[in-house]
């Protein structure tokens, strides 16, 4: 399985999102392809190509019952889901490499801890 380009752009996969099923292996796969990525060695065309599909990941997952109304936590969890996929929050062209990794990692650890509690409520063993 290639973890590079998923050839979308951000909207492209968020409008997918909410008709795929979570694959726990996909999303851990992907996480791990971007929590993976050094600083010094990764270009901004290296996150650019995985930040897309592991946005549309944090996006099926938010989309998911993850019990956020009888669990603060995962309510704390969700509103910041919902921060980073809000385009206003989303790396630009113009934003420095640093800050496209550092959000590309910021989504990647948010949607591993999702998919946790995804896998949690639904008895699913975790990746």
């Amino acid at each position: 399985m290639a973890l590079a380009s998923t050839g979308k752009a951000l909207g492209a996969a968020e409008e997918s999102a909410e008709n795929s099923p979570i694959d726990s292996e996909e999303i851990s796969l992907r996480t791990d392809s971007i929590l993976a990525m050094r600083m010094g060695s990764t270009t901004r065309e290296d996150i650019d190509g995985v930040t897309p599909a592991v946005v549309q990941h944090l996006n099926l997952l938010l989309n998911q019952d993850l019990g956020a109304d009888k669990d603060a936590e995962v309510q704390q969890l969700v509103r910041k889901g919902l921060a980073l996929i809000d385009p206003k929050e989303r790396p630009t062209a113009g934003t420095p490499t640093f800050g496209a990794w550092l959000y590309a990692r910021d989504v990647a650890t948010l949607t591993r801890r999702l998919l946790w509690v995804y896998t949690e409520l639904n008895g699913l063993d975790a990746p």
